[in-house]
């Protein structure tokens, strides 16, 4: 990185469309995007109808190659990204990707043994906890102890399959999109691991089913898992059953009970009526309130450049990233599958 103070970032990966958000949100912290590239040119030209300035001839192996960028971004096919961030992170570079970082066990075993004989960033982004602004604002009262401390929470991250975006073949395999709970779950185990102050936890149970896609037998349409820490529990629901009349994608949902309160975070609706999303209610001993959250400042992308820069980990931790996706590959491998007579 040298003297230089602005991050430079190449897009490599653009199979899902997280990237076109993490794109924007590191440009608006100040980063500087140099190219992309996906080896599927209808990923490709959509991403630089939306990025022109980004440079579009240079594959992954010369992008890997240039000295002057910083940091690989990537939102590539599920199984694709732990191969990618390794040979960034052999090229002495940073990498960021969207979940889930990984789809297996062994994927997560050698990445960390990459990062720590390289010393190189290996960051998942957990844009339902770091990109959304009644989240940020739900764990800026839990950290001045609002709700006293945190002792459960349940987390609720459903999904619409189709009507709003294309799903892409490889979203039904399993080896490639890695399972329910290892892919939506993990938002909600980074969320119990932060709100709770854990950083280690157990998977007491978890479930998957398909309920309703027979027609993709190895696709999973709900999950569910049991989580326990030294201090705290939890209980997650994911699944891909919203309804064609919800006027949004999925009714997300955060619960926290606290010693002393409890938040309630409606992410993307409010099933009330209130327009908009990022709607938290919070109770005390002092009565109920609504905070209308949505102008909450989110720092995640400021503070990850300036570790970036500053080798800190003030945005989130290595160890952080590492333990929610082995949770989440753990909840994954073990889970019951419900069948259907």
């Amino acid at each position: 990185m040298g003297s230089r103070m602005a991050i430079r970032f190449a897009a490599i990966g653009l199979a899902h469309g997280h990237i076109f958000d993490m794109t924007r949100r590191l440009q608006e912290a100040g980063a500087e995007l140099v190219a992309c590239w996906d080896d599927d040119p209808v990923n490709l030209a959509a991403f630089a109808r939306a990025y022109p300035a980004a440079e579009t001839v240079r594959t992954t192996s010369a992008l890997l190659e240039d000295r002057t960028i910083d940091l690989i971004v990537s939102a590539a096919i599920h199984n694709e990204r732990a191969a990618l961030g390794m040979r960034a992170m052999h090229h002495d570079k940073d990498f960021l990707c969207t979940k889930p970082g990984f789809t297996t066990l062994e994927q997560l075993a050698e990445v960390r043994r990459v990062q720590a004989v390289t010393g190189r960033r290996y960051i998942v982004y957990f844009g339902e906890r770091f990109g959304n602004p009644a989240t940020v604002r739900a764990s800026e009262l839990v950290h001045t102890g609002a709700i006293g401390r945190v002792v459960h929470m349940d987390g609720f991250g459903p999904h619409r399959l189709f009507g709003r975006v294309e799903r892409p073949a490889w979203v039904f395999q399993r080896e490639r999109y890695g399972g329910i709970l290892n892919d939506l779950a993990s938002h909600q185990i980074d969320q119990f691991l932060h709100f709770t102050g854990s950083q280690r936890a157990e998977i007491v149970a978890a479930t998957v089913a398909n309920h309703h896609h027979p027609h993709f037998p190895n696709f999973e349409d709900y999950g569910e898992l049991l989580l326990r820490s030294d201090t705290a529990t939890g209980f997650i629901r994911v699944d891909w059953l919203s309804p064609a009349g919800l006027n949004t994608w999925g009714d997300v949902r955060l619960f926290l009970l606290g010693t002393q309160g409890y938040i309630e975070v409606r992410k993307t609706w409010d099933v009330q009526g209130r327009a908009g999303a990022d709607h938290l209610f919070w109770v005390d001993s002092d009565g109920e309130r609504y905070l209308a959250a949505a102008a909450t400042p989110l720092p995640f992308m400021r503070d990850f450049l300036a570790d970036l820069r500053q080798r800190t980990e003030i945005a989130v931790t290595q160890a952080h990233v590492f333990q929610v996706a082995e949770l989440a590959l753990r909840a994954q491998t073990h889970a019951q599958r419900l069948t259907h007579a």
